[in-house]
Order: structure tokens, then sequence, then C-alpha cells
């Protein structure tokens, strides 16, 4: 099966391709220094643009994010396409997040394949399937065609949404939308 394919790629320090509910994405351990450099690497991204965090459950992000308060009530988004920002862990690893602000953007994707890889690896750092500046691709096919080798396991499916996540930073005394999409946050 695939995502023993990708598990095993993930242990090894590698980067992997995976669906979710809004665009394809592509992932590393983020507790691997090393995984993580080549995930920004393949991106084409600075490290000053801190890459999110998926995991299956609240529960899970709670190894690297501090889900509280009003970040707690934006939680009932998920499953689902919202992307909050919120303090770090005290022990998320120094590479995880902003390092100035120490914050860090957590999410739990509503995509089946997306929740049956991250309920068996735990928390992984994602990204859309794009070179940094690029348009995102929306299925696997697309996303080989973007990053070729470059990614050691593409599993199957695409984005139905094929939209980046609404992204709300809610570190603040007001919630600050950084980038709109498909959930309102005014409602």
């Amino acid at each position: 099966m695939l995502i023993d394919e990708a598990l095993t790629a993930l242990r090894a320090g590698q980067i992997i391709g995976l669906p979710t509910d809004t665009v394809y994405g592509i992932a590393a351990d983020p507790f691997d220094e090393a995984a993580m450099a080549a995930l920004f690497a393949v991106k084409g991204r600075t490290d000053d643009k801190p890459i999110p965090v998926l995991g299956a459950s609240r529960q899970d992000l709670g190894t690297v994010a501090l889900i509280e308060g009003a970040a707690a009530s934006a939680a009932a988004h998920w499953p689902g396409a919202l992307t909050i920002v919120v303090p770090c862990a005290p022990h998320a690893p120094r590479w995880l997040g902003n390092p100035v602000t120490r914050t860090i953007a957590v999410r739990v994707p509503d995509h089946p394949v997306a929740l049956a890889l991250l309920r068996r690896s735990g928390p992984l750092a994602v990204t859309s399937a794009n070179r940094s500046g690029g348009p995102p691709a929306i299925d696997h096919t697309a996303a080989r065609g973007i990053l070729g080798d470059a990614v050691a396991v593409y599993l199957e499916g695409e984005a139905p949404g094929g939209r980046s996540s609404t992204v709300v930073d809610l570190t603040g005394p007001v919630p600050v939308v950084l980038r709109p999409g498909p959930i309102d946050w005014s409602e």
C-alpha cells in the first residue's frame, strides 16, 4: 500500500506528496531538521516563511502548538480548510514555526487519504506542491510534473477544494485573516 511506502520515506527523511481537502501537498517529518531543510529546498522557499503543520486531530497538533482559548474555538472548523496561527508549544523544535515570534500555523485537513496518513505518521509539515510562487498542484499527476523525483512517494488522489486554506492569526487580541480562503472568517 502506498501509505506504507510514504511512511517508510518519511522515516528516511524524504519528502512525500499527499492530497488534502484544499490543494495537493508535499510533506516532511517536522521533527527531523534535515527533512525540513529538504522540504524548503524542494519548495524553493526560504526559511523565513514557515511551513504549516497538519495533524489528524487537535490533540496531535498539541505536540507543536498551543491551541487554547480562541484557537480552541476556531478548531471547531476542523477537520477543514482553516489554518490557524498560534504559539508554538514549548517543546516544539526550534526550526518549526516563526523563529522570531515562536508562532506556528496548524490545521487538520478533511481528506480521507491525508487523515489516514496522519493517523499513522503523526503531525507532518505540509505545504502546497509547487515551487514557491507558482500555482499549486491539485493532484498527484500535476505535482509529479512540477516536482519530479524530488518527492519520493506521491499518494494518489486529488484535492477537491482546489483552493488554499483560510489562514487566521490568533496570537493577538483580535484575529487577523492572513489569507482568505474557503472558510469565511466573518461568519
